[in-house]
Formats: C-alpha cells, structure tokens, sequence
C-alpha cells in the first residue's frame, strides 16, 4: 500500500486516501440524475486521487478489462468493490450470492482487495418508502449472522477478497448497539467493518469511540461527515434516510462530526494500513459540484494528516 500521508509520523504513513462514487452524487448504477462515469472518474483523477472504491455495481464498467483500460487511462487503482444484498431472508441468498459473485469476479480480476456490503435499507433511499421492518426478528437477525458469515468466507476463500460490513442510516446496523452486536456475532476471519464515520454519527455513535472499542475489526474506512443539528432533527421527526440527505445532512469536513483531526488520529493510532476513502452523500448534484468539493475535502483532511498537498 503507498504511504500517501503529509505528516512525517510513520503512523500516518499507513493510511491511504481514496474515492469512490458517492462523493460524486452517485448512488445507483444507472440514473439519470447521475454524472456520465466517463466523466467522473477523469474528474477524480483531476481533483488528484489515485485509490479507488468502484461504488454501485454498473456505474463503472462490469467487465475487468474495460474497468482496467478506464483505470489506466485515468491512473487510478482499485481496491474495493461495494454490493446491497440481503443476508436476514432465507429466500434472498440465491440473488445475494449471485450479485456478490458477479462483483467478485471483476474485482478480484482488477487486483482489488476489499468487497464493501451494503446493507439493504428498510426504507428505500430514492423513494423513501419502507421496504421491510425496522427491527429485526430474532430468528432474522441469527441469519443475518451466519449469511454474513457465509458470504465473508465465500469472498475470502473463493476470491481472496476481504469483506467488510457497513453500517447505514436506515438499516439493521445503523446504531452502536447494532454494531456491536453484528461484530460481536461474527467470526472476524471472514467480517471485519467499514467503518464510514458519517453514518456512525447519523446512527447516534463516535467513530473515535468504535476505532478504540474494536481496533481488530476496523480493517477499511469511509471518511465522512454528518450535520448534528439536521441529524437530530432527522431522528425526531422520524425522517427517511434520504431525505435527512436531501436538506443537507451529509457535510465537507470541518463542517459536521467526527472532528476529523481526533478521528484520523484514533485512525493513525491502530499503526496498520488502512484504505480511507472519502465520500459525501449528495444524490442528485450539480453537475459541477462535486470535483471542486472534493479537492477542498481532499485539502483539508491532508491538514488532518490523512493524503498529500
């Protein structure tokens, strides 16, 4: 892994700076709301990354050799996939497994290392509307465990692929009990935690705390920052996810939470490499929002000690 980080302390040195789509108000393989792919990944190498999370499976190229030549062109790597797939419903494995292959294959063809899970929402992010309960029943939740499971071991053992969960507002680990107990239950040979600090924050948690409390399981991390004040509003008035996105929840650092200074610290402390990919959720954009926003975000967490210039 390049050591891409301005402070002189080796610690920092292990922690690398990314991007992936969703600081490019991507969210969906395909919309029409959404920038030309093209185009967004050239902007992401102008506004001077060199990691990449492919984000929403489609968006980018399917077929490795064609993500291959984007990426070369552009002189961006990849290092991780993401997929939504559904873990807590008997009847959902077969499309879960089928999804979660077809991103396996490309990725581990592309050299990647990390294959984020989404987890799918109960209410859905472009409509809002609710899609499955709140809360889980017992008998779900101890499938979600062993499919969680299941699904790390295939991605590990069949394509050497590192599985992480990720915790979203709106889904069955969004809160820091939630994410304990998935932690908690897991074997952590196959599930280990993305650790996206913006939904840690909009789930009611402190990223600096989760980094303290499960240092072995934090293997891979989103950089992210959410409004306090829109976040509190959003729980009490019992607003879908993307709508607390859509009146401005998602924030650049140094607005919103974490302080990012103490969380790339915490994340420094771990003294291991660490893939940090920024993203900030803003679907739909400008068009000519994002590539600005992301050099400023860029710049300040550099101030931070995370990535160059």
């Amino acid at each position: 892994m390049e050591s891409k980080a301005k402070n002189t302390d080796p610690r920092f040195a292990k922690l690398t700076i990314g991007v992936c789509p969703d600081q490019w108000g991507v969210w969906f393989p395909e919309d029409e709301k959404q920038m030309d792919p093209r185009q967004a990944m050239q902007e992401m190498a102008e506004a001077g990354f060199e990691v990449l999370e492919t984000g929403p499976f489609g968006y980018f190229p399917k077929d490795p050799k064609e993500l291959t030549r984007w990426t070369s062109e552009f002189g961006l790597r990849v290092v991780a996939g993401t997929g939504w797939g559904i873990l807590h419903q008997k009847e959902a494995w077969a499309e879960t497994e089928k999804t979660f292959r077809a991103i396996a294959e490309t990725h581990a063809a592309v050299g990647a290392e990390y294959i984020v899970h989404l987890p799918p929402l109960y209410r859905d992010d472009k409509t809002w509307e609710w899609t499955d309960d709140r809360v889980l029943s017992p008998d779900a939740w101890k499938l979600y465990v062993e499919n969680a499971n299941k699904l790390g071991a295939m991605l590990l053992d069949e394509y050497g692929l590192k599985m992480v969960l990720h915790p979203h507002g709106d889904s069955h680990i969004e809160t820091p009990a939630e994410i304990a107990r998935i932690l908690d239950a897991t074997d952590p040979k196959y599930v280990n935690l993305c650790l996206d600090s913006g939904h840690v924050v909009y789930g009611g948690g402190d990223p600096v705390e989760l980094v303290r409390n499960y240092p072995e399981r934090v293997t891979y991390v989103h950089i992210k920052a959410f409004d306090a004040d829109i976040t509190r509003q959003a729980h009490e008035e019992d607003w879908p996810f993307g709508e607390a996105v859509a009146k401005g929840a998602s924030v650049r650092p140094p607005a919103g939470l974490p302080e990012m200074h103490a969380f790339v610290e915490a994340l420094a402390d771990l003294n291991k490499d660490l893939y940090c990919i920024c993203e900030q959720d803003c679907y739909p954009c400008a068009p000519e929002f994002p590539k600005p926003n992301a050099i400023a975000m860029r710049e300040y967490l550099a101030e931070c000690g995370l990535g160059l210039k």
